[in-house]
């Protein structure tokens, strides 16, 4: 493989173009209009325009996309995340076009992109499930009568998509009629697909997440798990590597309950299995994501592997040469992604012109981002700035680290979820691992945040001041 085209934009289509520039591969970067300036197309040996500014006029115009990567004879096309990178019919178009789709083959895409699909494939695999049916449900009398097995709270959840779209959490019988028409109605907007499944609402649970690497040759490896709990609309902010609450028994069994999620379908490359833990630490299978995570950083900041040179190389038909038995956790990794979102009002995109943008540096800090000082943030795509990421020898470590990377990430222009961060970094639920999904729900508030900062504000300016009288004494004193 000589030459790559990154079918995305921003932090990612950087990411994935530094390996791929390690490896001595070169990379095509494709661009919206908006887009034109973007530092990712900037970074490419090679560029291209696939259309206007919004992503169903670009980024999500796959035929626009084979039709280039054809034109300048490129081998493979690596999707990022979102976008077309779980497009099955994406996969497919490249298939047929020879050009190699650095991920899974689109069959595993299809499985388990729907999750109906996706619990039937692992039924076989003795892989535990959140009580509920595993088909689709449309008559609101049939899912009072679910409920009624199970019992309640249930969970009314859009069979296709995901980002926390479809889904309703049902307390009362009287309100599932109700819920569950809102539930089918946005799963159509959002997905064209208005399947919807019933399962046992779990109250208390953790979102811990195991990666996956699966090769042409039979070989399937976890890496260990990402704990990422702490959400906002159903959609995470705050994720981390290890968990704090796993053994190394309960790791070890849901890394082999993933590795059999990834055989059930097939899988080639790397993939994400999501599974629930309540709080008596039993796992349930929640979903398969067959692409890179938004949160990789992480898993490959304690595991010390390259995960976009190991989908490269796995695309390539190469077997993967590492071995479970050598996969070792080091330290403690953090990654926090910076929105442009206004915390003080929930958390709404926050757009505008980034007139200052300063990242942090040192050791034990990576800031994986695509904007830079002076960019507009578009209004068409996700508000994701960046991906902050920071690794101690130890979780403590690891987050003091985070607050300080904060505190040293300047951006002027925008709202964004740093102030966030470190309203979390700070909480003695985060802090002492006692936390679970509802932790915004639970500890924060716009207020809280406000009040904190503005506190913060006040002890700055205290410390100005001192430093200003100080330095006016060493005046006098020098000229007396």
């Amino acid at each position: 493989m000589k030459k790559i085209l990154i079918a995305n934009r921003g932090e990612i289509a950087i990411r994935v173009m530094k390996t791929a520039r390690k490896m001595g591969i070169k990379t095509v970067a494709v661009y919206s209009e908006a887009d034109r300036n973007a530092p990712h197309v900037r970074f490419a040996d090679e560029s291209v325009c696939i259309g206007e500014a919004p992503s169903n006029k670009s980024y999500l115009r796959g035929d626009k996309i084979i039709k280039e990567a054809k034109k300048l004879n490129v081998d493979g096309i690596h999707p990022g995340y979102g976008f077309l990178s779980e497009n099955a019919d994406f996969a497919e178009l490249c298939e047929k076009n020879d050009i190699i789709f650095i991920g899974p083959k689109s069959k595993s895409i299809k499985m388990m992109g729907d999750k109906l699909a996706a619990k039937d494939a692992v039924k076989d695999y003795d892989i535990p499930m959140v009580p509920g049916v595993d088909r689709a449900v449309t008559d609101p009398h049939e899912a009072v009568e679910i409920a009624k097995e199970i019992g309640f709270p249930i969970l009314i959840k859009a069979a296709a998509g995901g980002g926390g779209k479809g889904m309703r959490v049902v307390e009362k019988e009287k309100d599932v009629k109700e819920q569950m028409e809102r539930a089918i109605s946005e799963a159509t907007s959002a997905f064209g697909d208005g399947s919807v499944f019933v399962e046992k609402y779990i109250t208390s649970p953790r979102h811990i997440e195991i990666q996956v690497l699966a090769d042409s040759h039979g070989k399937v490896l976890h890496f260990f798990e990402r704990e990422c709990s702490v959400q906002r609309r159903h959609q995470k902010v705050v994720e981390e590597a290890p968990s704090s609450v796993l053994t190394p028994e309960l790791r070890e069994r849901m890394g082999q309950a993933a590795i059999m999620v990834a055989k059930s379908c097939d899988y080639l490359g790397a993939g994400t299995v999501e599974f629930l833990v309540d709080s008596e630490l039993n796992f349930y299978f929640l979903e398969m994501n067959t692409r890179l995570q938004v949160e990789h950083p992480v898993t490959e900041l304690i595991s010390g592997v390259d995960l976009v040179e190991q989908q490269i190389n796995i695309a390539r038909g190469e077997a993967i040469t590492i071995e479970q038995k050598d996969l070792k956790i080091k330290g403690h990794a953090l990654e926090l992604r910076v929105y442009a979102e206004d915390p003080l009002n929930d958390f709404l995109p926050s757009v505008g012109n980034l007139s200052t943008y300063k990242i942090p540096v040192g050791e034990g800090i990576r800031v994986d981002d695509g904007f830079e000082e002076g960019m507009d943030i578009p209004i068409y795509y996700d508000p994701m700035l960046s991906k902050l990421i920071t690794y101690g020898k130890t979780r403590d470590e690891a987050i003091q680290l985070m607050i300080q990377a904060i505190e040293n990430y300047i951006v002027v222009g925008a709202m964004t979820t740093l102030p966030f961060g470190k309203f979390v970094c700070e909480h003695e639920a985060f802090r002492s691992g006692n936390f679970d999904t509802h932790f915004v729900k639970n500890y924060y508030t716009p207020e809280k945040l406000e009040d904190e900062m503005k506190e913060e504000a006040k002890l700055a300016a205290i410390i100005a001041l001192k430093i200003y009288l100080e330095d006016q004494k060493q005046l006098r004193t020098a000229i007396i």
